[in-house]
């Protein structure tokens, strides 16, 4: 596994890496709420960008990196757990039969993002990513598998643990591969990211009046 997540690590920074220098600030309304991918997150924070990083830096590393940990962890569970296996096979199933998906196949850079922006009440949306992917637009669900028995639900636990556990290892595997990366993130950010968080500083500073500044007649 050390190696197979060594090169996974490696491959995935090096793509964040060929992304950064096209990261742009943003021109829309800031998020409103938290990030819970990126917010006290130890990939974050093993890649020295915890700090003075704009999130939309951080959030395109955090996704390249959880698809990483999810793809180890499926093919663990593939291998290993055939009762999750199965459970997942079928939720899947479930999620082909929606019509429109639009979270889906996003770069990293946008996966996990707010899809729809709070509307104005001059300008509301005519409609939204939300209700295009509403169930009720979608086509007949498959026909739902018979009710699992205590039994099978005690040892579908088990294996959830099994994988959560399993998660955890390679998180933290990928983390201490991170920190041998660090360096370079951190020049590349000032770099490519700083200047364009340095200009915006700037040109907030000449937009913005002090109260403290003497007022005109």
């Amino acid at each position: 596994m050390d190696g197979s997540v060594e090169s996974r690590v490696t491959q995935q920074v090096d793509d964040w890496l060929n992304w950064l220098p096209r990261w742009r600030p943003g021109t829309h309304r800031g998020r409103s709420r938290l990030c819970r991918t990126c917010f006290g997150s130890p990939v974050i924070s093993a890649s020295g960008l915890a700090t003075d990083v704009p999130h939309a830096v951080q959030h395109a590393l955090a996704m390249r990196v959880k698809h990483l940990i999810d793809a180890e962890v499926n093919e663990f569970t593939e291998s290993n757990l055939p009762l999750l296996s199965r459970e997942i096979r079928l939720n899947e199933e479930r999620k082909a039969a929606s019509t429109y998906r639009p979270a889906e196949g996003l770069d990293p850079a946008y996966t996990g993002l707010e899809l729809d922006l709070p509307a104005t009440p001059e300008a509301p949306y005519l409609f939204t990513f939300a209700e295009l992917a509403r169930p009720e637009a979608s086509a007949a669900l498959p026909v739902a598998p018979p009710p699992l028995t205590d039994a099978q639900k005690a040892a579908i636990r088990a294996e959830v643990k099994r994988a959560d556990e399993h998660a955890a290892i390679v998180g933290g595997r990928v983390c201490a591969e991170l920190l041998l990366h660090r360096e370079r993130m951190r020049k590349a950010v000032a770099e490519f990211v700083e200047p364009w968080v340095l200009a915006l500083l700037a040109d907030l500073d000449t937009a913005l009046d002090s109260p403290l500044w003497p007022q005109g007649p």
